[in-house]
């Protein structure tokens, strides 16, 4: 990868960005109200609780921009900047704010210079521009209200006047407006002589012929989705021989015959229009002559953009079209008439993709198809390409209800991050993709190409266990497919995902994704492969699943027991005595019901506790260390609830003493806790040792293996104490007393604490 491209990509956010995020974030933290009297009667302005804070421009402008981007801005938030003492606004983006007249005279008091006002819901066009100070409308140079309204109440008022005034202005965009000839375009062309640049793209402009008035000055037109025919924009296209940028792209292709239409191929064909241009779009066009596309690249040498997205050729038959994007001169660079400087849009290439990716952000048409070149284009990739991820995002983002975009956007990214190729993508990269593909999958859930492409692209391990996103929100989406989609290998996914998340989100949140809905779903599975007697993929990751999710967790624990869980799974351990990892997910589960005091009394059974005190000598530590997890949890109870099993007590404790004793520290982490809340009861009982050995001997395994985490855990929880109570006290026996002693001392080299030993043990 290149090296430039492979630092932009995994370089994180910069310490300032990560500053004013925050801020963002925590308004009411670092901002407090005050109330004010002003001719406008009693009002609110929200300011900073430090008196000394000063926003300089780039400062104040990057936070704005950031709430902007949030959809965070509203009449209080704008109250913050109201103050030019305590923040500078030159260039102010306040897009798609839920603004009213009110929240944008804030800006009165400013020097605005640049203003994207676009997608202003409650205020219209005459209100954007009374809002702003004198100094700013007499200066001001650039202003997009694009999507904005203009009010028809009194149009000729409401756009002559206020644009009229804006005599220094240089950009204008009024896409997708009201805009139009008789009180728009005409007034445009007359009195903002210094205009470079306009964008007109869905307005109901129908003539541009007012705009041979700026032809003098006029280096940009946008004009996407024109309204004015070939047979009126070409004349007036001939004489602007200053425009450097000239963008007459198309939606899509009309159900016409396409061989009957005016063609854009008279303007390409003539060597003396558009002398200056540099970049073209005719995107979307059709009956685009490919000579006439050879004679206008031949023509002018300084064209350095092309875009020919969707643009179709008809044949010299007039009978077949054909993507102008993908012809021989434009993707072949040994052909003798490419230009290798020349940046083409398309979707036949990848430089014609990226391309295009990065101009159409805002054109679902454009964006679908782009994807769908990408994703032929990735589907055998060899190399990381962090840089294209980064691509597909803003498409997906601003088409989130576009079922095609959807789809293949979900599709490019699982070819882009699958088995190793994700490994470059810096995680708050991955994150905005999970997010997005987690919002996919919320609007269109019986889709179920799409589900399958998000479960492709989140069953990942680095996305699950190094990636923050919003877990609980991920794993009931993931759930829901199991019950919409009677699909294996999406199954399999599911159930992966789910057995992974569920260790990761909280308690409270467990219980909470553990309904009896979900449980009787997961155990349904778990029954279907103990009837088949197969021992599956599928069946260890649902183990897992369960498992996570009665993990401290009472009441997922009582579902599992209620609904015949504890029956399946004592049939799982005898179907599969050989299979000792399914047995190891089994007894983890188990253990987690022996955890909660009002269900241990539905494991006293003779046949159950014998099957443990077996697996205590199965050879296989994992096995044998939950089994004996099982019993010390089942020796809390009193030996009138063992009942008839009272022997098996007797016999199972003398074993599980020397049991313990024989076992070695495994290499890697065999067992991983939420906390050691389940252990403190367990080391109390002095008159069982053997359940104090198993507890302690537990805890010492997971500290030697993840020191940092499991030392901090015992600290917080208050573990140290009865620790120290283990070693000090006479009543312990001395193998419990070593063990506890070990678990202190791994604590001190990790975590020292100044004034305190660990107490001589005996």
């Amino acid at each position: 990868m290149d090296e430039k491209r492979k630092r932009s990509v995994l370089s994180p956010p910069s310490l300032l960005l990560l500053c004013l995020e925050h801020i963002s974030e925590n308004l009411d933290k670092h901002c407090k109200e005050i109330t004010h009297t002003d001719y406008d009667g009693l009002n609110t302005q929200l300011m900073f609780k430090h008196h000394d804070v000063f926003l300089h421009t780039s400062l104040a402008e990057c936070l704005l921009s950031i709430l902007a981007r949030k959809h965070k801005l509203n009449d209080r938030v704008l109250s913050l900047f109201a103050n030019p003492s305590t923040t500078q606004l030159s260039r102010v983006n306040i897009s798609e704010s839920s603004a009213t007249l009110a929240g944008l005279k804030a800006l009165s008091p400013h020097r605005i210079t640049d203003l994207d006002a676009s997608r202003l819901m409650n205020v219209n066009f005459t209100d954007i521009i009374v809002a702003q100070g004198q100094w700013t409308r007499k200066n001001m140079r650039s202003l997009n209200v694009s999507g904005c309204t203009f009010n028809t109440n009194n149009t000729n008022f409401c756009i002559v006047i206020p644009l009229s005034q804006l005599k220094s202005l240089i950009h204008l965009n009024v896409s997708y407006t009201e805009f139009n000839n008789n009180l728009g375009l005409e007034m445009v062309a007359e009195k903002l002589t210094n205009l470079v640049s306009l964008d007109i793209s869905g307005t109901f402009v129908y003539n541009i012929q007012p705009l041979i008035n700026l032809k003098h000055t006029l280096r940009s037109l946008i004009m996407f989705k024109t309204r004015v025919p070939e047979k009126d924009l070409i004349p007036v296209l001939m004489e602007m021989n200053e425009l450097r940028y000239l963008d007459i792209s198309e939606e899509a292709h009309p159900m016409i015959d396409m061989s009957k239409r005016p063609s854009i191929s008279m303007l390409l064909y003539s060597s003396s229009s558009l002398p200056n241009i540099t970049a073209l779009d005719i995107s979307g066009r059709d009956n685009v002559r490919e000579s006439a596309l050879v004679e206008f690249i031949d023509h002018h040498p300084n064209l350095k953009f092309l875009g020919l997205t969707v643009t179709q050729s008809l044949m010299r038959d007039n009978s077949t079209t054909y993507e102008l994007c993908g012809v021989d001169f434009l993707t072949d660079e040994l052909h003798p008439f490419h230009k290798k400087d020349l940046k083409v849009s398309g979707h036949v290439t990848e430089k014609q993709v990226l391309e295009g990716l990065r101009r159409y952000t805002a054109r679902a048409h454009y964006v679908h198809k782009l994807l769908c070149g990408l994703f032929n284009l990735t589907q055998y990739l060899s190399e990381p390409r962090p840089d294209i991820v980064e691509l597909v995002l803003p498409g997906m983002r601003a088409h989130s209800m576009h079922l095609g975009v959807q789809m293949a956007a979900s599709a490019c990214l699982y070819n882009l991050t699958k088995l190793q190729l994700g490994e470059e993508v810096h995680p708050s990269i991955l994150k905005s993709m999970i997010e997005l593909t987690l919002r996919a999958m919320r609007n269109f859930p019986a889709q179920q190409q799409l589900q399958k492409n998000a479960l492709l692209t989140m069953c990942s391990d680095r996305i699950l266990q190094d990636v923050d996103f919003d877990r609980f929100h991920a794993s009931r989406m993931v759930m829901d497919c199991l019950f919409a989609f009677d699909d294996q290998s999406m199954i399999r996914m599911a159930v992966a995902i789910c057995s992974i998340l569920a260790a990761k989100i909280s308690t409270k949140q467990t219980a909470e994704l553990g309904t009896k809905r979900n449980m009787q779903k997961l155990l349904q599975i778990v029954k279907q492969k103990a009837d088949n007697e197969t021992a599956d993929i599928i069946l260890k990751f649902t183990l897992s699943a369960l498992w996570n999710l009665t993990d401290e967790s009472p009441s997922t624990c009582a579902i599992f027991v209620n609904e015949g869980g504890l029956e399946l799974f004592i049939k799982i351990l005898q179907s599969f005595p050989n299979e000792a990892s399914l047995q190891t997910k089994v007894l983890g589960l188990v253990n987690n019901i022996a955890e909660v005091k009002h269900l241990r009394h539905f494991l006293l059974r003779q046949d159950f506790i014998e099957h443990c005190r077996r697996l205590l000598g199965s050879g296989h530590l994992e096995v044998s260390y939950f089994a004996a997890g099982i019993i010390a949890h089942l020796a809390h109870e009193s030996i009138e609830d063992w009942g008839s099993c009272f022997r098996q007590r007797l016999d199972i404790l003398s074993a599980l003493h020397s049991k313990i004793l024989s076992w070695e520290n495994p290499e890697s982490e065999m067992v991983a806790y939420r906390s050691f809340s389940p252990f403190f009861p367990l080391l109390e009982r002095y008159d069982t040792p053997e359940v104090q050995l198993w507890s302690v001997w537990a805890m010492h395994h997971v500290c030697t293996k993840n020191a940092s985490r499991y030392c901090s855990m015992l600290l917080e929880e208050g573990g140290v104490d009865i620790l120290q109570r283990l070693v000090s006290s006479s009543r312990v026996h001395s193998d419990v007393k070593a063990m506890a002693h070990e678990v202190l001392q791994i604590l001190l080299r990790t975590k020292p604490l100044p004034g305190f030993k660990t107490p001589a043990h005996q």
